[in-house]
């Protein structure tokens, strides 16, 4: 079965065709670019099934809808449930967890057997915690690099929004913002490493995903796996199990 996965997040249009095999088409265009969606679709094998993840919001949905119109494709547009794929939610609310979160989960559950951390690295970071036994314990959100630099120059009068570099003892303003970002996000990451090998008694294996992933890696002290795209990889999943056949 040929399956469009979409995953639309805070800032950019992520998709991949899977052919049933691999992924043959993958790419990702920022919300200011979506009118060039057709032009990037045109030459795509046409999907059986379109999965998507939206947390952009109506507005985009709508969009989504109509660059679908001309596809006879069935629709999936996921929601978080209390248990799917072999992840229980162990959210007070289920349907309240961010669907791309729920994706990366079940993607997670598929790579790794035993205690794992699920970081998304883009706009904001998440960093969920799964345990062995499939649950979703719980996790947290923290803004990314760019809303933290935001912050600081929208709040304060003497610092700006300027590129730096991360450094271990930075000694420029603009690098002492970009390496306290890039190192916060590290201290996050690694904190609930810490809580999760704590709770499971054993180091859990590390996922991450997203835009900021490689920047970030690197200044982790824990092994991490990069995946392309965790969402996607959920998405997939979710859109075969959803085959009746």
């Amino acid at each position: 079965m040929i399956i469009l996965a979409v995953d639309a997040g805070n800032t950019r249009f992520k998709w991949g065709l899977h052919d049933g095999s691999a992924w043959k088409s993958t790419g990702a265009l920022p919300h200011a670019d979506r009118d060039e969606l057709a032009a990037a679709w045109a030459g795509l094998d046409v999907p059986e099934r379109i999965a998507v993840s939206n947390v952009a919001g109506a507005q985009a949905g709508s969009f989504l809808r109509g660059r679908f119109a001309h596809w006879d494709a069935e629709q999936l547009w996921i929601r978080s449930q209390a248990e799917q794929c072999g992840v229980r939610n162990a959210y007070l609310d289920p349907g309240q967890l961010g669907c791309d979160r729920w994706a990366s989960l079940i993607a997670a559950r598929s790579l790794e057997a035993g205690p794992c951390l699920v970081v998304t690295a883009g706009t904001a970071l998440t960093v969920d915690a799964l345990s062995g036994d499939g649950w979703f314990l719980g996790g947290i959100i923290v803004p990314g690099v760019g809303l933290m630099k935001r912050a600081l120059a929208g709040n304060t009068a003497g610092l700006r929004d300027e590129p730096g570099a991360v450094q271990d003892f930075p000694r420029s303003t603009a690098d002492a913002i970009e390496s306290g970002a890039v190192q916060a996000l590290a201290g996050a990451v690694e904190r609930m490493a810490a809580l999760l090998a704590a709770r499971s008694r054993a180091a859990p294996a590390c996922l991450m995903s997203g835009g900021a992933a490689q920047t970030l890696a690197m200044r982790l002290s824990l092994p991490v796996r990069r995946v392309d795209n965790l969402v996607l990889e959920g998405l997939l999943i979710m859109a075969r199990e959803s085959d009746p056949k």
